[in-house]
């Protein structure tokens, strides 16, 4: 409860008869030159670079938007979300595994955890794709008991474009694993074994949800680089983008135009990808933020609302 009380103007409130009122406070913005000037050397230098590419004689820019849906470049796209999507599943069973063997109090298991790490992190991916693909030199015959064939005939470029990429992300994926279940608290692990749960059972039900609000994330960034690691596979003969652009630029002679197309649609998927994984950070935020982060929709909107008060005020 709060009392209102009705300050009454004293004397030293008055102002003296005939005193000059103090002029208002005009503000002056500080004045950035160097940020000015920095912008313009920045689209001079963005202008030249756009205009020495748009005048080379040696690029046919018609080209481009001629192959862009061509449909051997759209197979390539295609082949290209299937092997990225496909290594990064497998790295991700993979990781989450490595990275439960990692934590494991077993020395063994954690001690081939670590190797499995070390081994594929510290090694060029490109070097394990060409190692895949050329195992046939080591083992002629692949003999299983029950299964025996050649090993160039099961070692197909799919194959071996999946085993070097989803190992290899699979040492990756296992670091992130393991910094996500680490972050959990111990106490929640404590709580559920208290409750008597197992301790697959608490990984399951309790640790990994809470821990994919750190996983997912960087996950998300693995995703975005395997989609650009897989243009590598054309060491491995798999069909991907990279490789329809260079079928096509080498019966048509358009050579940049073709690795032009081929960014293009790099970029165009990346982007999708980041939209996705955007919403997918959003949505794992919950509970841990008091308001979520606004959608990009939401932007646009505030945007347009701001811009509309800001012009019925003029």
């Amino acid at each position: 409860m709060t009392d209102k009380l009705d300050k009454v103007p004293g004397p030293a409130d008055t102002p003296p008869a005939g005193a000059v009122p103090p002029e208002a406070i005009r503000a002056i913005p500080v004045r950035h030159f160097g940020r000015w000037i920095s912008a313009v050397v920045a689209i001079v230098l963005l202008v030249t670079l756009v205009y020495a590419f748009g005048q080379s004689d040696n690029v046919r820019w018609a080209t481009v938007p001629e192959k862009l849906f061509d449909p051997t470049i759209l197979r390539g796209v295609g082949n290209t979300i299937w092997i990225s999507i496909a290594s990064m599943a497998l790295g991700l069973v993979l990781g989450v595994l490595f990275a439960v063997m990692r934590l494991s109090k077993n020395p063994v298991t954690s001690t081939i955890a670590w190797f499995y790490i070390w081994l594929f992190r510290g090694t060029p991916v490109y070097v394990q794709l060409l190692i895949w693909f050329n195992l046939a030199l080591i083992f002629p015959v692949l003999n299983l008991g029950f299964y025996k064939d050649e090993m160039t005939q099961v070692m197909t470029p799919f194959l071996a474009a999946l085993l070097g990429l989803g190992l290899n992300e699979g040492a990756y994926m296992a670091e992130i694993v393991r910094a996500g279940i680490q972050s959990v608290d111990e106490g929640q692990s404590e709580a559920s074994h208290a409750l008597g749960m197992t301790r697959m059972q608490t990984m399951r039900r309790v640790v990994l949800p809470q821990a994919m609000r750190v996983i997912v994330p960087p996950s998300g960034n693995e995703f975005i680089n395997m989609l650009k690691t897989s243009s590598l596979v054309v060491a491995v003969q798999y069909f991907d983008l990279l490789r329809a652009a260079q079928d096509i630029a080498s019966t048509s002679f358009a050579v940049m135009e073709m690795f032009f197309v081929a960014s293009i649609w790099y970029l165009a998927l990346t982007s999708v990808f980041s939209v996705g994984q955007y919403y997918l950070e959003r949505r794992y935020a919950r509970g841990s933020l008091r308001s979520l982060p606004p959608t990009p929709l939401q932007k646009i909107k505030a945007k347009l609302s701001s811009f509309s008060n800001r012009k019925a005020v003029a």
